[in-house]
């Protein structure tokens, strides 16, 4: 009997990979099946041969023993305790091994005008290698082709079968767009015209009564009809139950242009199939085929194709290594970045684009990404701790990590940083990397987890002394209740963050004020040695044009006395013997100065008298009134006498211009 944690992680994996969210009808189904995954799952899901065959005899196969495996009967009554215990151990092949070593072969119909071509290719080859086959098969090259028909849309000539995730059974055609199109009057011209018309589809509800009208383009698959009306009545497409799909409608993968469907318009009507448990009969055919996917009906693989997995990750069971994956990261990855660059390049070839922003960088690049910019800036950081070897790797990532809601929330309030834990150097290096940053509480948590307890979610808060973790998310969980845990911790991280965008908004407060005291302090300093800067500059100034002004009435001054000295003296009036010239000139100020002088002395001695008074010829002009005339600009040596300034004249003095 299995473990109660055996157990708890096969209901995980049972409601993930079938859909089932009523815990009791998924633990009654398991119980039927002695909590066989493989067995429950294939019961639940309809088909003819099964999805996956869990047991091999050991007449048939050689291999080592993987277990007690229960063997399902036609009723889970008729089982006697005699036969449960005969058949509880039975020799049997892993599954993982049984892929490992047989590859899984894809069939395609192509349909190019009038001709079909049948393809028969391994999972690994990629869509131009079909190409280069019908090259030879239509006489059409490979680079005019354009394959149409592919559930997800154009596929790339270097895309991967196996990433698109195909039933065994696929009908594909062929477009040439840059080739003429010959005059068809048959069946496969009118084909090639369908293709480009829309057809609109009457789809009713019935369990609602609800009618919908959807247009569809008649390249559309009936694969991509069915997603979209689970898009529109949360019916998953294993559940749907169809009616009024003509009879030539026989493979999902087929185009509406060549379903049969009536244009422009088709009705049709859709039921939800009650999910029961269906027991099987165990037969030596089943035992002897290796195939994952019944040749005869494509439908069980398009359910697991609408979860986004092959049909190996559907379970979990099967291991990088097995399925001829690349690592996650290089062993022994010593430059952390490098090896998220791989890890990122890996996750996304495994499981889509559309998946978490994964941290480039070290751990204590993303801490100081995560916490350490401002309050208002600063996230959580979230460690996602990969296991290549655990059961529930491929089902947490494809369906959980990857869903838009999650890949979202974590975009817009987390840094998120990866490792993978496979190899053992690369996972003692994160315990050395977890001691340091977390303790070694934390350390010893991550060290004492199981192998399928993996994938691992560690949400971490940075705090002011050291970095709190949160939460530690293990893989057994779903959508919604890891939507919760990360909604649950943002909410902690919310609250401290608005801790802490107060305090950094009073700080900064309190340090703008203190920069205004600072700038106005240095601002009235600034003023106040400028103003005392301009004083002392106007001191100076003035200090200097008084010493030039001094200076000048200093050596004015000396002229003047100099002329004063040097002027012949005055005649005395009783001094009749000689001829005499007497000069009355007044000053701009309206004085007189009065003097006499010889009539020969000659009009210099005139010039310097009045430059002796203050009034420099340099300055001033000395004129005449009648008749007027100019009497600076005479000749300085010629006599009053010749000039006519005798016996006595007036004059005045005019400052010049």
């Amino acid at each position: 009997m299995a473990s109660n944690t055996d157990r708890e992680m096969v209901l995980a994996d049972f409601q993930a990979c079938t859909g089932i969210e009523n815990i009791d009808e998924a633990i009654t189904l398991l119980e039927q099946n002695n909590w066989d995954l493989v067995a429950a799952i294939n019961g639940v899901i309809p088909q003819e041969n099964g999805i996956l065959q869990s047991e091999y005899s050991a007449e048939t196969v050689q291999g080592p023993v993987f277990g007690p495996v229960a063997q399902p009967t036609t009723s889970a009554s008729a089982v006697s305790p005699s036969s449960s215990a005969a058949s509880a151990f039975r020799p049997v092949v892993p599954l993982r091994q049984a892929v490992e070593r047989l590859p899984r072969m894809l069939d395609f119909r192509v349909e190019y005008r009038d001709k079909t071509a049948d393809v028969v290719l391994e999972d690994g080859c990629t869509a131009g290698d079909i190409k280069q086959i019908l090259e030879n098969e239509f006489q059409v090259p490979a680079s005019k082709m354009q394959l149409k028909g592919w559930k997800s849309g154009d596929v790339e000539d270097t895309t991967v079968l196996r990433s698109l995730h195909l039933p065994k059974n696929n009908n594909l055609y062929v477009l040439t767009p840059e080739l003429p199109i010959p005059s068809l009057s048959g069946q496969s011209g009118a084909l090639q015209e369908s293709l480009t018309q829309n057809f609109m589809l009457i789809i009713t509800h019935r369990e609602v009564q609800r009618e919908y009208n959807l247009h569809f383009s008649g390249s559309c698959t009936i694969q991509e009809v069915k997603r979209n009306v689970y898009d529109l009545t949360s019916i998953p497409v294993r559940h749907q139950l169809w009616e009024g799909w003509p009879p030539s409608a026989r493979d999902d993968s087929m185009t509406l242009a060549s379903s049969g469907l009536s244009y422009p318009c088709h009705r049709l009507t859709v039921a939800r199939r009650t999910s029961t448990a269906q027991t099987r009969e165990q037969s030596q055919e089943q035992c002897t085929d290796v195939h994952m996917i019944s040749d005869s009906d494509g439908d069980d693989f398009e359910d697991a194709a609408e979860f986004g997995v092959d049909d190996g990750e559907i379970f979990g069971m099967a291991s990088s290594s097995a399925l001829g994956k690349s690592p996650m990261m290089p062993e022994n990855a010593e430059n952390e970045g490098d090896a998220l660059l791989q890890f990122t390049a890996e996750f996304s070839s495994r499981y889509g684009d559309c998946h978490p922003v994964f941290f480039i960088g070290s751990l204590e690049a993303s801490f100081q990404e995560a916490f350490y910019g401002k309050a208002r800036d600063r996230k959580l950081l979230a460690i996602y701790l990969h296991h290549d070897e655990s059961v529930l790797a491929n089902v947490f990532c494809s369906q959980m990590l990857c869903a838009e809601s999650i890949v979202s929330y974590l975009s817009q309030n987390f840094i998120t940083w990866a490792w993978d834990m496979t190899k053992e150097p690369n996972r003692a290096r994160f315990l050395t990397f977890c001691t340091r940053h977390f303790g070694s509480v934390v350390a010893q948590t991550v060290r004492t987890q199981k192998t399928d307890q993996f994938p691992l979610f560690l949400i971490i808060m940075g705090k002011r002394s050291s970095n709190e973790v949160l939460n530690v998310i293990q893989g057994n969980t779903t959508v919604d209740e890891l939507m919760m845990r990360l909604i649950s911790a943002m909410e902690i991280f919310s609250a401290q963050q608005q801790e802490d965008i107060k305090d950094e908004d009073e700080r900064e407060a309190r340090e703008n004020v203190k920069r205004e005291q600072d700038e106005a302090y240095r601002l009235s300093l600034e003023a106040d040695r400028a103003k005392r800067e301009a004083q002392e500059r106007e001191v100076a100034e003035q200090y200097r044009l008084d010493q030039i002004r001094k200076e000048q009435e200093d050596e004015r001054e000396a002229i003047r006395l100099s002329l004063e000295q040097s002027l012949p003296p005055e005649p005395q009036e009783e001094q009749s013997e000689q001829q005499q010239s007497k000069l009355r000139i007044r000053t701009p100020s309206g004085k007189f100065l009065e003097r006499r002088f010889l009539a020969s002395n000659t009009l210099q001695v005139v010039f310097d008298f009045v430059a002796s008074k203050g009034f420099p010829c340099e300055e001033f002009k000395l004129l005449s009134t009648f008749p007027r005339r100019d009497v600076s600009q005479l000749d300085a040596g010629r006599s009053l006498m010749d000039l006519k300034l005798y016996p006595q004249e007036t004059l005045f003095l005019e400052a010049k211009e």
